[in-house]
């Protein structure tokens, strides 16, 4: 039975938005666990392992673990809880070319046409991933609780969605190169001159930005870059990720905040079912300029 006093929009997101808890305990996100595989034991992600002990094991792994396609059942779940508590639901997901969670979720959406009837539900495949995509759903989940209707929430996700920015240095291409996705050559050269990759995503997409022969200069490429994209005079929302490498993310977080006026600035970990990719080591930042239209989506007690 649905309750009487609902909300007007849920939001629905899932694990590689890399949220930190206190985000989804404030603001009601239902967030979808995504499984992996590690030497025939299935985890889901965030519930049965952390980040943590996960690149403990993949450092010692000698096969790399799998993560699995993503059915439509869990978002359908989290659909049926949801609309228990909202009028209608909003779910963001990575983008569709990184993984099959934005079409699990339009599955789902079908199927919750005859369930869940009369419960409006929106579908939003997000341009970038990782901390990008917990950014852009939180602005969502603030809009929700400011008390905005279900238009004004999507047209407020896909305006912050456009504004993000991601970039972040892979500390080796030894996983990428394991995985098959990159040419053993490139890892030849990897090992060799110690190079330090700074990548960003652009509509879906990666693409190699920098390349540096030590974290220093990873970090300095990534600040950089920073300048360049944040609107003068405006306060930056900003998430530092890291995957199993808390020290350079505390490093990457004093150096923001040392030059940059935050609004907010937090530091989140890297999920493992993208880190199966990336491996530890990664560090990296999303963020966005605040535009006076996004006010709403600032909260003072996030900043740290």
């Amino acid at each position: 039975m649905r309750e009487r006093n609902l909300q007007r929009v849920a939001i629905v997101s899932d694990t590689t938005a890399c949220l930190l808890p206190e985000h989804v305990k404030e603001y009601g996100i239902a967030v979808v666990p995504l499984a992996l595989i590690f030497e025939d034991k299935v985890y889901q992600d965030g519930i049965d392992i952390s980040p943590a002990d996960f690149y403990e094991l993949l450092r010692q792994a000698k096969k790399l673990p799998t993560t699995s396609g993503s059915s439509p059942d869990p978002y359908l779940e989290a659909y049926e809880k949801a609309s228990k508590k909202a009028e209608s639901i909003v779910c963001i997901t990575e983008p569709s070319g990184f993984s099959a969670m934005f079409n699990s979720a339009k599955l789902a959406m079908d199927m919750a046409r005859t369930t869940l009837a009369g419960v409006a539900i929106e579908v939003i495949e997000c341009a970038t991933a990782a901390a990008g995509l917990g950014l852009v759903t939180l602005a969502a989940a603030r809009a929700s609780a400011s008390g905005k209707a279900l238009k004004e929430v999507i047209d407020i996700t896909k305006s912050v969605m456009s504004q993000v920015s991601l970039f972040a240095m892979l500390d080796t291409l030894h996983y990428l190169v394991k995985g098959g996705r990159v040419p053993q050559a490139a890892a030849l050269v990897n090992s060799v001159l110690q190079i330090k990759p700074v990548f960003t995503l652009n509509r879906g997409e990666a693409h190699t930005v920098a390349l540096s022969r030590t974290v220093e200069g990873a970090m300095k490429h990534i600040l950089r870059m920073m300048e360049q994209k944040a609107v003068r005079g405006q306060p930056l929302h900003v998430v530092v990720m890291h995957a199993n490498a808390t020290d350079r993310a505390l490093e990457l977080r004093n150096r923001i905040s040392a030059h940059f006026d935050c609004s907010e600035l937090f530091i989140t970990e890297f999920t493992p079912v993208m880190g199966v990719h990336t491996g530890p080591g990664l560090v990296g930042v999303a963020f966005y300029s605040d535009q006076p239209p996004l006010a709403l989506t600032t909260n003072p007690k996030d900043k740290n």
